[in-house]
């Protein structure tokens, strides 16, 4: 009987104890985070990459940061602090982003939301180089940052440059050699950001549509006054220059300072755009 007492008072001590537990109030202090996954999964912290020479008018985009919360949701709007971090920094406020806000607003009742970082397309040396912008989740508000900071920060690359891509090599007979401005062109004037890559499984599925794409380019640089007549609301225009030349300026009206020279050449009585090394772009 005595032992029997003794069971029964170490099991209602268990069972006191855990019920105990399971009434704590969560004590941790709430932290936010910015959430990016890789394709497994796992917390992504490379740096992300971004060009503007593949939505050619656009003069601004958004960048949209997820933020998630460590702790309990509440039933009161919260604020929390997302900084720039000025020595993983190289794009000039203003100029390449607009400014971040002093603070920012969690809704009632959310773990998450995301922060609009708006990056700009108005500086013409984009063309030629990539900057750069961190931002970082600090303490501030009502949310600590006793985080790592890997978790808490993120870095993001940008410009307007394009670079050669692996399709090119395939299609360089109809295409001809490389440049920036012939890429550009064809972005702009083909809808579509690439061709098939002869390399991939099934790929001659894909001959017909890049054909396709390759000869729309090619009535685009032969006249792209009919094309700009035809495609009205993509929104570019030709003006002619005014240094005295029978030169015009092909550009977008969203961004008037990027414009592309189509140069007249008396020899042969007609017009040729002309690349970043001042020849003509023939295909």
């Amino acid at each position: 009987m005595k032992k029997n007492i003794i069971y029964i008072l170490l099991l209602s001590m268990i069972l006191f104890a855990c019920k105990k537990n399971e009434m704590m109030p969560y004590q941790s202090k709430d932290n936010v985070y910015l959430r990016y996954l890789d394709k497994d999964g796992n917390q992504d912290t490379t740096t992300l990459s971004y060009s503007f020479a593949y939505n050619p008018s656009l003069a601004q985009d958004t960048i949209w940061v997820p933020i998630v919360v460590t702790g309990p949701r509440v039933s009161h709007a919260r604020q929390f602090v997302l900084n720039i971090v000025d020595s993983s920094t190289t794009a000039v406020k203003g100029i390449h982003y607009e400014a971040l806000k002093a603070s920012y607003t969690l809704p009632a009742d959310s773990g998450k939301t995301k922060i609009p970082l708006i990056i700009k397309n108005t500086d013409d040396a984009l063309s030629n180089k990539s900057v750069t912008i961190g931002f970082r989740t600090v303490s501030g508000g009502d949310f600590s940052a006793d985080l790592p900071v890997a978790l808490r920060s993120k870095k993001i690359i940008f410009s307007n440059r394009l670079e050669k891509p692996a399709w090119w090599m395939y299609w360089e007979s109809s295409l001809g050699e490389y440049g920036r401005i012939k890429h550009q062109l064809f972005l702009i004037s083909s809808g579509t950001v690439d061709l098939v890559d002869m390399s991939k499984p099934n790929a001659f599925l894909e001959i017909p549509r890049t054909l396709y794409y390759i000869e729309n380019f090619r009535v685009f640089l032969k006249d792209p006054a009919t094309w700009i007549a035809r495609n009205p609301t993509k929104g570019y225009v030709l003006t002619k220059k005014t240094d005295g030349t029978n030169d015009y300026d092909f550009y977008s009206e969203a961004t008037p300072a990027k414009r592309y020279t189509l140069k007249y050449f008396a020899a042969v009585n007609g017009y040729f755009f002309i690349d970043e090394s001042g020849k003509q772009i023939i295909i």
